[in-house]
């Protein structure tokens, strides 16, 4: 144990390992927030597809060799987050279908691209670290630390002055619309936030496993807690432990960050799953 400290320490000292924790530490925190409120409205598919179309914004970045590659990134994958989750009413094709047509034309035309117009010598290397997060997160420029803290620093401060709007929206949105909330302009929000926390987990978990920070932190509180409230503050918490461990782990056993990540958050749901058994909670 006091060499595992002691290599750690020694770790730490690194700036981009520094990054790595703090840009973890908030994209989880913002992923589980959302990730109940889209997990209770069915959506929790929402973060897979999302996260395939910033996959398809980044290769067409790439190809137009963009320098920040946000400036495209940011703008598509929220317009199609709006899309979905504003227009899902209304659409010829609904739901989850029109999420999995989206999520692999993304993936494949984005792969496509990458292919076809790529100048590197590793493509195959460049699309894992991409859907898969790799090494990625600890490769983080100072920018976008900088522009990690603040998107997410916004998320939470939308997130706690619009909770109860949030709340009323998620469980009962006819109910909520007759109250006089404006649910057409909450939707939007959210689509916006979701999209945002989306783009910014690529970095920390890769495309494809976004949909693991939305999802199981969420799942594992509802296991245990049944109020909205707890469930949410609960979610937050397992969200930011599992991140912590997971980037500590990966740095020390030296395994992908991403999916050590997902690893820690798979072990804390089935152990909730296990108390909510033991409690005779099994739904």
């Amino acid at each position: 144990m006091p060499e595992l400290i002691e290599k750690l320490s020694f770790f730490l000292e690194f700036p981009f390992v520094r990054y790595a924790i703090i840009v973890g530490v908030l994209v989880s925190l913002c992923s589980s927030l959302l990730g109940v409120t889209l997990v209770l409205k069915r959506y929790s598919y929402i973060g897979d597809g999302l996260s395939h179309v910033a996959f398809g914004a980044l290769a067409l970045a790439a190809v137009l060799k963009v320098t920040n590659n946000m400036v495209i990134i940011l703008p598509v994958t929220i317009a199609v987050a709006v899309l979905l989750l504003c227009t899902g009413k209304h659409a010829r094709i609904k739901g989850d279908a029109a999420i999995a047509m989206v999520s692999v034309g993304a993936l494949a035309i984005g792969y496509l691209l990458m292919n076809i117009f790529s100048t590197s010598a590793n493509i195959s290397g460049d699309v894992c670290t991409t859907l898969f997060g790799s090494t990625s997160i600890l490769t983080l420029r100072v920018e976008e630390v900088v522009l990690c803290v603040v998107l997410s620093c916004i998320v939470l401060l939308v997130f706690v002055l619009f909770y109860h709007k949030i709340f009323a929206i998620t469980f009962d949105e006819n109910f909520a619309q007759a109250t006089g909330v404006n649910t057409t302009l909450f939707n939007l929000l959210i689509a916006v936030i979701v999209a945002v926390i989306i783009v910014l987990a690529m970095n920390l978990v890769g495309a494809l496993l976004v949909s693991a920070l939305v999802v199981f932190p969420s799942l594992s509180a509802m296991r245990v807690f049944k109020s909205f409230r707890a469930v949410t503050v609960a979610a937050a918490i397992i969200s930011v432990m599992c991140s912590l461990i997971g980037i500590v782990v990966a740095i020390l056993a030296g395994t992908p960050v991403g999916s050590t990540i997902v690893a820690a958050d798979i072990v804390v749901f089935l152990l909730f799953y296990s108390i909510s058994l033991i409690q005779g909670r099994d739904a």
